[in-house]
């Protein structure tokens, strides 16, 4: 049987939790938990805890919260607690004076198939590029983003029917069994790091904008669609929609297209009836399924053409 490892845990959103609920049921001890601090939100700017410290808290488990990594009292505190690993999900860079503090190292659980998506958008790039594969990787951390030597890796197919928030998913779950199985290595030896080879030429995953959430029209419908699937549920591909002299954002959550030959402007919207609008575009129609109006909650296609009172003329860009 593996030996035990007292195991430092460093976290914030929901897809660290599943890893972090793995690592207590294994035969690993989490001694402590390193999450963001408490931040307002909403319009009474409530201080909100991370899903993480929700966790630890429900299990009686130790919770730091620094605003600064690199200061002596936070090192001071990790060292107390004598880790024998730390484990990075979802978290911030560390300085070198956190991740060379345990005895076996720091080791960082990434929702891509290293040496591709290094950054924060991994699970979003995957899917705006269209391809056809995903996985998590756990690496141990050196000074740069992403780049420390591989321990694992595990492969899941990418279907055509997913989104950000269904591979989000997908990968979670995966990542929890690499998690424990990169620990049982690291505490029998078994597992060593190998070096990031770069086949082909890299991809990125940097973080995600405002500006890079717009959809142009003018581009291949696959490729509009694949932006769609790829920011969807989160941050959501928008345009704007052009009735008469106002104009508001339009979400689009959803949606299929059809390459096809027409006359049509591009970004053209046509009402078909009350059930079906088609957007179009240089090599066919785009036709959403889930939408949000400024102004209005996440509704299908026919509810917001039912609300909708001018269904002519209508453009977007």
């Amino acid at each position: 049987m593996n030996r035990q490892l007292r195991v430092i845990f460093m976290g914030t959103p929901e897809f660290a939790v599943a890893q972090l609920d793995e690592i207590m049921k294994s035969q690993h001890e989490v001694i402590a938990v390193v999450t963001t601090p408490d931040k307002p939100s909403g319009r009474g700017q409530k201080l909100s805890e991370s899903a993480v410290k929700k966790y630890a808290l429900e299990h009686q488990l130790p919770v730091l919260q620094p605003e600064k990594l690199k200061t002596p009292e936070f090192i001071s505190q990790l060292t107390v607690f004598q880790p024998d690993v730390i484990v990075v999900v979802a978290f911030r860079m560390l300085p070198k004076e956190v991740w060379t503090l345990p005895k076996l190292g720091t080791f960082n659980l990434h929702a891509s198939l290293l040496p591709q998506y290094r950054g924060a958008s991994p699970i979003n790039f995957a899917l705006i590029n269209g391809d056809k594969e995903s996985g998590v990787t756990t690496f141990l951390i050196d000074e740069k983003i992403d780049t420390g030597g591989i321990l694992l890796q595990a492969k899941i197919p990418i279907e055509n029917s997913d989104d950000a928030g269904s591979l989000h998913d997908k990968l979670m779950n995966l990542g929890r069994k690499l998690v424990v199985e990169t620990l049982d290595g690291l505490a029998d030896g078994s597992l060593q790091p190998d070096h990031q080879l770069v086949e082909n030429e890299i991809k990125y995953a940097p973080k995600i904008f405002k500006e890079d959430c717009q959809i142009h029209w003018e581009q291949p419908l696959e490729k509009i669609h694949n932006l769609v699937r790829g920011l969807s549920p989160y941050p959501t591909a928008f345009t704007h929609l052009y009735s008469g002299n106002s104009s508001k954002i339009l979400k689009i959550f959803k949606g299929y297209y059809e390459e096809t030959k027409h006359i049509l402007p591009v970004g053209t919207a046509v009402a078909e009836g009350k059930k079906i609008l088609k957007i179009a575009g240089k090599d066919g129609f785009y036709f959403p399924l889930i939408v949000q109006i400024e102004g209005k909650k996440r509704m299908n296609i026919a509810d917001f053409l039912n609300g909708w009172a001018e269904r002519e003329n209508l453009t977007v860009k």
